[in-house]
């Protein structure tokens, strides 16, 4: 049979399994149960997190399936994961949502492809330069300058200074 059961704590045992230990039907009731869960995915209940204990077929065996959520926020279709603190505040969280887009953290800000955003700076960039360079070099015949001399300018120096590279997070990669 199942039971709901409150975590108090948790542990990895010696060979890096997650031992959960619970209080099943009351303070004197302290069981420790091996949690389950979906391969790939390492999450770390909070105390007092509400757990499902389950017996196996192994007498005396027994494991946590699962948490009841309290965060519960994803629409039909969605996937969302987060974490919290030890209180069970939410921290951060990353949600694919059902209308093709994700959140990684919030929704208040964009990411961008930063290869396409440097291939685009560089072609404005490259643009601004060819006009300042034409402006620069051309001159005005009959036109005197300060002491009477007829007027030319010498193109910029700087014309690459401006640099996008620091805006690059290698660490979120897309396709």
């Amino acid at each position: 049979m199942n039971n709901f059961v409150k975590v108090i704590s948790t542990e990895l045992d010696t060979i890096k399994r997650r031992v959960v230990k619970i209080l099943r039907f009351g303070k004197s009731d302290v069981q420790t149960a091996l949690e389950c869960g979906p391969y790939g995915i390492d999450s770390n209940p909070i105390k007092d997190m509400v757990a499902v204990y389950a017996p196996t077929e192994e007498k005396g065996k027994v494991a946590i399936i699962g948490y009841i959520n309290k965060n519960q926020k994803a629409l039909p279709g969605e996937f969302r994961m987060f974490s919290t603190d030890a209180n069970g505040v939410e921290k951060f969280y990353v949600w694919l949502k059902n209308d093709e887009t994700i959140e990684i953290g919030g929704n208040s800000n964009f990411a961008v492809k930063f290869n396409e955003l440097k291939t685009e700076f560089n072609a404005l960039k490259t643009d601004y330069n060819n006009h300042i360079n034409e402006y620069n070099l051309h001159t005005h015949l009959g036109v005197t300058v300060g002491s009477g001399a007829t007027g030319t300018t010498t193109p910029s120096t700087n014309t690459n200074a401006s640099n996008i590279d620091n805006a690059k997070n290698d660490k979120i990669k897309t396709i």
